[in-house]
């Protein structure tokens, strides 16, 4: 029991290292309206639609979403830099996982998102000593890369995938 309420209180640290390793994005505003969040970068994602996600106003992400009941976390950013991206899609994946100890990729794949060719990959792996499940989905537009990715413990992975794929499938960029 009691490695159990240990464990929920660092799971907001491991989120927060998740996005560190990640780049230590900078924090962007945009606006929700409607259930909808528009990103001053020029992109938009329908937030889940049902109850217990939350916005965290705190991250350094475009939009982190947290799910408390669930230790879950969903996040999404784009890195635009003004030229097209030079780097592959698959570096750029890659990079997703740095950070990560004991990593197995499960799943990899090439969608179209929005018409914007993309990568998914679904991995397990140990941050910070605690497990965890990640899909991601990294989407290369004219001139940004597109972070979507969604992390919980592999117990409770399941519970909040249905809501990432929408946000996903969602998603509309530039």
């Amino acid at each position: 029991m009691r490695l159990r309420r240990i464990r929920r209180r660092r799971w907001p640290f491991v989120l927060g290292s998740f996005l560190l390793v990640l780049g230590g994005w900078a924090c962007s505003a945009g606006r929700i309206e409607g259930g909808v969040f528009y990103s001053q970068k020029g992109y938009r994602v329908t937030l889940p639609v049902r109850q217990g996600w939350e916005v965290a106003a705190d991250g350094p992400a475009d939009l982190l979403l947290r799910r408390p009941a669930s230790r879950a976390g969903i996040v999404v950013n784009a890195t635009c830099q003004g030229n097209a991206p030079a780097r592959s899609l698959a570096v750029l994946s890659r990079h997703l996982t740095f950070g990560f100890h004991g990593k197995e990729v499960l799943e990899r794949e090439e969608p179209t998102v929005a018409g914007h060719h993309a990568v998914r990959v679904l991995f397990e792996g140990r941050l910070d000593e605690t497990p965890v499940q990640v899909e991601a989905y990294v989407v290369k537009g004219e001139r940004c890369v597109y972070d979507l990715i969604y992390v919980a413990p592999p117990a409770e992975f399941a519970g909040g995938a249905e809501d990432f794929r929408a946000v996903v499938g969602s998603f509309v960029g530039p």
